[in-house]
């Protein structure tokens, strides 16, 4: 994860063939990770999962992400892996890296009027949390100790991707301060908000 550790942003961009939008019928999501200025430094593939379970399931299915730094995921590149069991609410995801090493878990918490997500590294430590105000539904921010230190962004896709779409933009900006599994880490928890908060919406 080399290149994620260089950059203070990242983009994150849903890719949705048009057979998809013309059918209606629920693929595999498939993502672009580009730096600021577009160059594309990943591809995020989801895997396994039945056609049957994606289209009655939608976006409270079990997913499995693969990451790497090709068009096309094989075993021998995988260099980040969020998988994520069946929830109807307390939704969760577990982030490994390329040796199947775990670089954290987050949780959404029970909160009428915000959106929160516990964050939980290997060793315990639980001082991030993801926090999305009520009033800010395409923002949450990562915050560590109570002081913001990142943001994770759904940014506008354009009329006809809006509305003919679920296929979503974010940005999402670190400090300085991260280190290169955090960036991995944070990376990872995009693809639980996007499908808790904004897939199929």
């Amino acid at each position: 994860m080399d290149k994620l550790a260089a950059v203070s942003e990242i983009v994150i961009v849903q890719e949705k063939e048009l057979g998809e939008t013309l059918t209606g019928f629920e693929a595999r999501n498939r993502y672009a990770v580009n730096d600021p200025v577009g160059n594309k430094l990943y591809t995020a593939i989801e895997v396994g999962n039945s056609w049957l379970g994606r289209q009655f399931l939608k976006a409270n299915r079990p997913f499995t992400i693969e990451l790497s730094d090709s068009n096309d995921t094989d075993d021998t590149n995988i260099l980040l892996r969020v998988q994520r069991p069946f929830a109807w609410y307390f939704h969760e995801a577990s982030v490994t890296d390329t040796s199947g090493r775990l670089l954290g878990s987050l949780r959404r918490e029970f909160s009428l009027l915000q959106r929160i997500y516990s964050v939980t590294t290997p060793s315990g430590d639980k001082s991030y949390l993801l926090f999305g105000r009520l009033l800010r539904p395409w923002t949450f921010e990562i915050r560590k100790r109570g002081k913001t230190v990142g943001v994770i962004r759904k940014k506008w896709s354009g009329v006809f991707r809006e509305a003919f779409t679920d296929a979503d933009t974010f940005s999402l900006e670190f400090d300085p301060s991260m280190d290169g599994d955090e960036k991995a880490f944070f990376l990872g928890a995009v693809f639980l908000i996007d499908f808790v908060h904004f897939e199929g919406r």
